[in-house]
């Protein structure tokens, strides 16, 4: 089922020669892979946002493609190393730290198998315990996306339900007011994008021009208390104007027409930050 198709994701970044290694490693494997990148600038040791970064990339590449994502804070601990097929019939290897939340949640998962290290790593690297990302999951990941090896010798097979997975804010909808949680920035825009779906948004029926009362909190305090016009897309607004939208993952979006709201308000991300939507 695999098609030639590896992607990477991690936190490295691109100032030395990390990433280099984990496609050379790849190539050496399989110098015909097709090797990209989802992203390398995962903020260092977020769990969180490697998984929403996965959710919100991978339907748009084919069956068969098989996905590395490292971010990996408890390196050299007794975490597994693991790949998910998904519904979707893709790969996806990883350290089983909560990197599959999303991907379990709104993709949905077929199988898991623990990568067997006696097999899967690339031979001397037995006594470096601090780059999986290089001797384990890019080895594993170009073995898999080569059809080198199938997924039932990746290793043994774990429960799906056993697998970990990261607290998540459940959406509250009441008669005039929608809660949630800020999720993640659209990052070079500065943008807010929260846990509130479309679906959920749309049961206080809203009409583009309509305005609505934003509050954030971080914890119990507040931070941002506005009114908010919803629009179409950000032209709807003046420059300098908030505006709440619709994204392009059908989520709730907070965004200043070309400016950065995250930068404006100084506000950030996690479950620590609520949201609340109400009509006026």
């Amino acid at each position: 089922m695999s098609n030639q198709l590896l992607v990477l994701q991690s936190d490295f970044g691109l100032v030395d020669g990390a990433v280099s290694a984990m496609i050379g490693v790849a190539l050496q494997e399989a110098p015909n892979l097709g090797v990209h990148h989802l992203t390398h600038e995962i903020t260092p040791y977020n769990i969180f946002e490697a998984s929403y970064r996965l959710f919100q990339t991978i339907e748009y590449w084919p069956k068969g493609t098989t996905f590395v994502s490292v971010v990996d804070p408890g390196v050299g601990s007794d975490r597994k190393s693991v790949v998910a097929l998904t519904n979707a019939d893709q790969y996806i290897v990883t350290p089983d730290n909560g990197t599959l939340s999303y991907i379990k949640k709104h993709v949905g998962i077929k199988a898991v198998r623990e990568i067997s290290e006696v097999k899967n790593r690339r031979e001397n690297t037995e006594l470096s315990y601090t780059f999986h990302g290089r001797d384990v999951y890019a080895f594993t990941g170009a073995k898999l996306a080569s059809g080198h090896i199938s997924f039932e010798e990746v290793g043994p097979e774990l429960s799906v339900d056993a697998i970990v997975e990261l607290p998540v804010v459940e959406t509250l909808v009441e008669e005039d007011l929608v809660k949630g949680a800020i999720d993640i920035l659209d990052v070079r825009f500065g943008s807010l994008w929260t846990s509130i779906t479309r679906e959920e948004f749309y049961r206080l029926d809203p009409e583009f021009g309509d305005r609505f009362e934003v509050t954030i909190y971080n914890n119990d305090m507040l931070v941002y208390q506005n009114q908010v016009t919803y629009g179409k897309s950000f032209a709807d607004v003046r420059i300098g104007q908030p505006i709440l939208y619709i994204n392009s993952l059908y989520r709730l979006g907070l965004a200043i027409n070309q400016g950065s709201f995250a930068k404006a308000y100084n506000v950030g991300v996690g479950p620590q930050w609520h949201l609340e939507i109400k009509k006026i």
